[in-house]
């Protein structure tokens, strides 16, 4: 007997349980809790069982309204394919459905494809396949050729934040910044990815996944730089922990000219060592990482006046110099912003192709979710649109084609300036000590 058949049958034994001892289900929800597994004991005992039998019983009428199934034919027939007869229409054959394999928060199901079929129909289907099913969300992958594995979600795994556990101790430069939706930790690694675009409108949540990745950076030993334009309102919280921060375009462009002066400085190390990246350097000889974290990046682009509009083109090239280079030599970029789009100029969008991770939360126009996700998974730019007001630190992330819904955890900005002056001692920046002042270092 397969052991899916025998956790159903057991399940339904508990079903029958519960429903006579009601006096149980706060017990079970306390403990639920406790486990951090939220509402997935209730899946384990209702929603798995039910769709261990509706999934199966749909499948031939699901594909049928989707066109997922094949025609079937006689083995042996002397009629021309194109000729139509009538009478009752052929059956036509699905695709053969495994038995679905119980998750955490869901379940997957491999499909056998036929012969002529591409995963692409399928994953088409996504939305169609979550009401007939009547789950929360289906991905659908493939595995090798021929196969696909759809990927249920029961419930939503990101609506209950309260009851996350600790996350866990990530690597250097790596940071656990919440959960996915498929109820696995979160975690950013910026020597995976170096660079990285954050959008999102007010009370969307974006300023707390800064502060979550702000404190999580923070408590290693990690040269932490801000530029706020908006006065340092957001950054400033953790001001006491930053080596610099620029609240204008003036400072901004000292700061940033200090940046790429240190990438040079890297950059003569490395090749006087022989090595392709500050990684391969002796432990003793490797200089601290820099993480530059830009809030309000589209302030940097706005233009007033022709001077203004010198500071943005000097601004963006070293912006772009600092992400072209700054990948092997140990500096990275997490830029975030209200809006992003082609109306800031070319620089942004030149900018924007160096940034490989992209985090998209709830915003305002089309265009900041197109230019957010649009040329990594332009599928995900809808479910983007689709985050409500009331999901605040829900976003979807995009790298390397692959996309995800995701939700940071929450640090208050009482949280956030503690933190700052509890690990100000970590790390210190001899560079940043010969930032130009502005007087002579222009024409």
């Amino acid at each position: 007997m397969p052991w899916e058949l025998t956790i159903w049958i057991l399940s339904v034994l508990l079903c029958m349980v519960l429903l006579t001892q009601r006096w149980w289900e706060p017990k079970l929800a306390k403990q639920g809790a406790r486990l951090g597994g939220g509402g997935s004991w209730r899946w384990y005992l209702l929603g798995y069982p039910v769709a261990l039998v509706r999934v199966p019983l749909t499948w031939r009428k699901v594909c049928r309204v989707l066109d997922l199934d094949i025609p079937r034919r006689p083995r042996y027939s002397m009629m021309n394919r194109d000729t139509m007869v009538a009478g009752t229409a052929v059956r036509g054959l699905p695709p053969r459905l495994g038995l679905p394999r119980v998750t955490r928060f869901g379940f997957v199901v491999r499909v056998h494809l036929h012969p002529g079929q591409t995963p692409a129909a399928f994953i088409a289907a996504s939305d169609a396949l979550v009401h007939a099913w009547r789950v929360h969300q289906v991905r659908v992958t493939s595995p090798r050729r021929g196969m696909v594995d759809v990927v249920a979600t029961g419930y939503d795994p990101l609506a209950r934040v309260e009851s996350w556990p600790t996350l866990p101790t990530p690597r250097l430069l790596a940071a656990t910044l919440g959960k996915a939706d498929d109820g696995s930790y979160w975690t950013v690694d910026l020597r995976t990815s170096p660079h990285w675009l954050v959008t999102g409108a007010t009370q969307s949540g974006k300023s707390t996944l800064l502060a979550a990745w702000l404190t999580e950076l923070g408590s290693q030993r990690v040269i932490l730089v801000g530029i706020d334009l908006k006065g340092g309102m957001e950054l400033g919280l953790y001001e006491a922990r930053l080596a610099a921060l620029a609240t204008d375009r003036e400072e901004a462009r000292r700061l940033l000219t200090a940046l790429v002066t240190e990438l040079m400085g890297r950059m003569a190390t490395c090749r006087a060592a022989g090595a392709r990246s500050i990684w391969d350097l002796p432990e003793g000889a490797r200089p601290d990482p820099v993480v530059l974290v830009v809030d309000e990046v589209a302030e940097l682009f706005l233009v007033g006046s022709l001077a203004g509009r010198k500071e943005v083109v000097e601004c963006a090239t070293l912006l772009l110099r600092v992400a072209q280079l700054g990948a092997a030599l140990g500096v990275h970029m997490i830029l975030a912003g209200q809006r992003f789009g082609s109306d800031l100029g070319p620089g942004a969008t030149a900018i924007r192709a160096q940034l490989g991770g992209r985090i998209c939360h709830r915003v305002n126009d089309e265009q900041t979710a197109v230019m957010t996700l649009g040329d990594l998974a332009p599928d995900a730019v809808t479910v983007a649109q689709s985050i409500t007001e009331d999901e605040k630190g829900v976003a979807v992330t995009a790298l390397d084609g692959q996309w995800m819904r995701v939700r940071s955890r929450l640090v208050t900005p009482d949280e956030l300036r503690t933190h700052a002056n509890l690990t100000t001692h970590h790390v210190t920046a001899p560079f940043l000590d010969r930032i130009p002042d502005g007087s002579g270092d222009r024409d």
